[in-house]
């Protein structure tokens, strides 16, 4: 059983002891991803790159020249280099956020609240023809998988048969907790909590590395300004207790959050940050190399 299968199949226990954080090795320093194209002056958040690796999606609060609030943007990687950012298609003249690019490369999953969902921030997907590299209209998930509350950061496994996301809207330890929903025959079901992940604060905006060995994801504890990111390892059949991330990828009183990764480029940890050190704006994309340690996760 794989371990984003097998994850609903232990989600009720209480989570195991501890690891330790050198489970997840840093093998480079954070480095600025696409100053002036992706990163820039404004503030850009979580990037999703498609399965070729030829089209990053990212969102941004304040970016100019898109219908909405908060609007997805597009780069493609061509001949000599990568386009000038454009917004999606399917953006709204509400908020549109959070993309992530099914690993079949057939659609991208979002988070909106325009009209036609269920109440707050809904989860939706709009097609993806990569043939024709164009967009249909985006879809709502439906009732089964968006509650009256927010649903935030929707991420699929690697093998298409589990999708993880944060909500409010569902109850659980926290504020935002995860969820993970199963495909069967070809639909989302019933959402059950992350117990073994989920805390007391706000739990979102979830990564899968390496097949779901580890699952790095943003947590902010009530008071705190700012977020930071967190590991926890699939150890025993479970995810372990989440741990701190170091300041390789938590910049100090920063809102550091949006893991994601890349399916051409194994080993590397993207994300959003502000590091005084290396900045092009508010809030802006890093890449990192990382390892997960083999001893310290069920393979």
């Amino acid at each position: 059983m794989t371990p984003t299968r097998a994850v609903l199949v232990f989600c009720a226990l209480a989570a195991s002891a501890p690891l330790a954080a050198e489970g997840l090795r840093f093998t480079s320093r954070p480095a600025l991803y696409e100053k002036g194209r992706v990163s820039s002056e404004f503030s850009e958040v979580k990037v999703t790159f498609s399965p070729d690796g030829a089209r990053v999606l990212w969102g941004s609060t304040n970016r100019p020249g898109g219908p909405g609030g908060w609007d997805l943007w597009e780069s493609r990687k061509e001949m000599d280099g990568w386009t000038a950012p454009a917004t999606v298609t399917f953006n709204s003249p509400q908020n549109d956020f959070d993309p992530f690019f099914a690993p079949d490369g057939r659609s991208v999953y979002f988070f909106s609240n325009r009209p036609g969902g269920s109440g707050g921030d809904d989860l939706w997907a709009a097609p993806f023809d990569s043939a024709r590299g164009l967009y249909g209209a985006a879809k709502n998930l439906g009732p089964r998988v968006n509650s009256a509350g927010d649903e935030w950061a929707p991420v699929v496994s690697p093998d298409g048969t589990t999708l993880l996301f944060a909500t409010d809207g569902r109850g659980g330890k926290g504020l935002h907790d995860f969820f993970v929903s199963i495909r069967e025959k070809g639909e989302w079901q019933e959402p059950k909590p992350l117990t073994d992940v989920n805390g007391p604060d706000e739990d979102f905006d979830g990564a899968f590395l390496e097949g779901g060995h580890a699952l790095v994801f943003t947590r902010r504890t009530k008071d705190q300004d700012g977020a930071d990111l967190y590991v926890a390892l699939w150890r025993d059949g479970r995810y372990a207790t989440p741990q701190l991330l170091g300041p390789e990828a938590n910049a100090a009183k920063s809102w550091n959050l949006g893991p994601s990764t890349n399916p051409v480029e194994p080993g590397v940890l993207y994300f959003s940050s502000h590091r005084a050190d290396d900045t092009a704006g508010r809030l802006d994309i890093y890449r990192i190399g990382y390892r997960v340690e083999a001893d310290r996760v069920d393979r």
